[in-house]
């Protein structure tokens, strides 16, 4: 019997995604996305090939619309293949962008390695190694694109559920070391989609849980037996998924911590950047700062190709040309042609002009009178929280209490936010 197991764990492939925002602003690079789906889900398949996994699970959105391409198809099935032929199982549940009944059998034919699970019940299979039992995998897929928020996706998939349904055709199930649950779910972090909880996952008798549908790497924080993870979503599609994206490769052992090892693969990550241009002389050190800053981030996200939003911060004289929307998008055009492999889609303007702030109270008029009255209220602490606890509760929000080292800095950038406005005019 074997005494480790190791799989992919991968999710929201979303193979075949439009960029239709992207397209507006670059034709060039939402095809050059198109491409990077496909080029992830490959890297996905090379990973699993290259370190000789037991197995593969994908846990929902392997496409993103329900009436998907040829191409699309052919291109996933040909991955599948390329596993069938090293001998590795692929196990599959459908999510709300794929779900069941938009599945287009009349494209393509699964392979004999690859295992879609059912909607109308759990699905139990059993993965064997050397004609011993390996592993109990457990699932559901989506029927249609919605869920019955009353019902939970994972009821009925435990460990001694699936020894019972597969007991009479494998009477040494009771052998295998190893169970992992698989499916498409909010969990309780959006109960919109198929929610289930983090405690009934906990009860199932699983060594894991292989999630999918929440886009970024997450490890539920409290679970340590059943491990509970997404792998986040294969490639980013939009500026809200940034950073690294990829699979990760899990390893069990009996009686041990579970072992995940990120596997990093998107080759186009997107990125958000603040720059700050205080010390900026011209609109070309805003330029060459800007670039410098872009290479330093792109260093850290292993990855050759960025798309960038950037918003531009500080107190800078440069304010009032940044004002100027031309002057952006000729800023944004100039560091798309310097350097090919990074392409910012927008420059965000969030700079202000400088504060005398010594002059400002020695003319005694009203924004003397405001600092005045801003200091004195940041000088009670307690008053101020009052005020701001009041007025989160007047309107619905959550306490401001858990926020509480914020709240100096929070009132110091207000309070500077205020006396731009003011001054705004008097400045140009």
């Amino acid at each position: 019997m074997e005494s480790k197991v190791t799989f992919i764990h991968a999710a929201d492939l979303h193979l075949g995604a439009p960029f239709r925002g992207l397209r507006a602003v670059s034709d060039e690079w939402a095809t050059r996305l198109t491409h990077a789906l496909y080029e992830a889900y490959d890297r996905v398949i090379a990973a699993a090939l290259e370190r000789a996994v037991d197995f593969v699970v994908i846990g929902g959105d392997s496409f993103d619309l329900s009436e998907t391409s040829y191409g699309d198809y052919l291109h996933f099935v040909t991955g599948l293949k390329k596993l069938e032929a090293a001998n590795i199982p692929v196990f599959i549940v459908a999510g709300n962008h794929d779900p069941l009944t938009s599945w287009q059998h009349d494209y393509f034919e699964l392979p004999a390695n690859t295992t879609l699970f059912s909607a109308d019940r759990p699905n139990f299979a059993l993965v064997r190694k050397a004609g011993q039992p390996l592993c109990i995998i457990g699932g559901r897929s989506y029927f249609n694109q919605t869920w019955p928020e009353d019902v939970s996706i994972a009821e009925g998939i435990t460990r001694s559920a699936a020894r019972e349904t597969l007991r009479p055709t494998n009477p040494d199930i009771d052998q295998a070391p190893f169970a992992i649950g698989l499916i498409h779910s909010g969990l309780n972090l959006d109960p919109y989609k198929a929610p289930t909880t983090p405690t009934e996952l906990e009860r199932s008798g699983m060594d894991y849980w292989a999630l999918g549908h929440v886009h970024m790497l997450y490890l539920w924080p409290d679970a340590h037996d059943p491990r509970i993870v997404f792998s986040g979503c294969i490639q980013g599609r939009d500026i809200k998924e940034t950073g690294p994206r990829g699979v990760y490769e899990v390893t069990l052992r009996v009686n041990a911590p579970v072992k995940l090892s990120f596997i990093p693969t998107a080759s186009v990550v997107w990125q958000q950047l603040e720059v700050d241009v205080y010390d900026c002389a011209n609109v070309l050190d805003i330029q060459n700062k800007i670039m410098r800053e872009l290479f330093r981030v792109n260093g850290k996200a292993r990855c050759e190709e960025m798309i960038s939003r950037i918003t531009l911060v500080g107190a800078t004289p440069l304010c009032r040309f940044l004002e100027n929307e031309t002057t952006l998008e000729d800023l944004r055009v100039n560091l798309n042609e310097t350097y090919p492999s990074f392409f910012c889609d927008a420059i965000i303007n969030k700079t202000m002009m400088p504060l005398d702030r010594s002059k400002l109270a020695a003319e005694g008029l009203f924004p003397s009178v405001f600092m005045r009255i801003a200091s004195e209220q940041q000088a009670s602490a307690d008053d101020e929280l009052y005020y701001l606890e009041e007025a989160f509760t007047q309107r619905n929000l959550s306490s401001l209490l858990t926020r509480l080292k914020d709240v100096d800095e929070l009132a110091s950038e207000a309070e500077t936010l205020v006396l731009d406005l003011l001054t705004k005019d008097d400045r140009s």
